[in-house]
C-alpha cells in the first residue's frame, strides 16, 4: 500500500508529466485557442475592408475621412463639436 501511495504522490506532484503541469498546459492551450479565434475574426474584418477598398470611390471616401485628403482647388473645413473635444483638464 505504501508503494502505491508513494507512486501516486510522485505522479501527481513531482513527475515531469504531473497533473499540475498538464493543468497549466491545458490553460495555455485554451488561451491560444481564444487568441486564434480573435485573430480569425480580425482577418475576416480586414478581408472585408480590403474588398471594400477595391472600389475607387470607397478609397477616395476613406482617404477624405481618415486622412483629410482633398482634390486640387478644393477647401475642406473640419467642424468639431464641443462634446468631441478633449478637455484641457483631462490632459493633465
Amino acid at each position: 500500500m505504501l508503494i502505491v501511495l508513494v507512486f501516486l504522490t510522485w505522479m501527481i506532484f513531482f513527475d515531469t508529466n504531473s497533473w499540475f503541469i498538464h493543468d497549466e498546459l491545458d490553460e495555455d492551450i485554451k488561451g491560444l485557442q481564444e487568441n486564434a479565434e480573435f485573430y480569425k475574426t480580425e482577418i475576416e474584418k480586414d478581408k472585408a475592408f480590403i474588398e471594400k477598398m477595391k472600389d475607387s470611390d470607397e478609397v477616395e471616401k476613406f482617404a477624405r475621412e481618415k486622412y483629410y485628403l482633398k482634390r486640387e482647388n478644393e477647401d475642406i473645413y473640419i467642424i468639431e463639436h464641443e462634446d468631441s473635444l478633449k478637455n484641457k483638464e483631462d490632459d493633465e
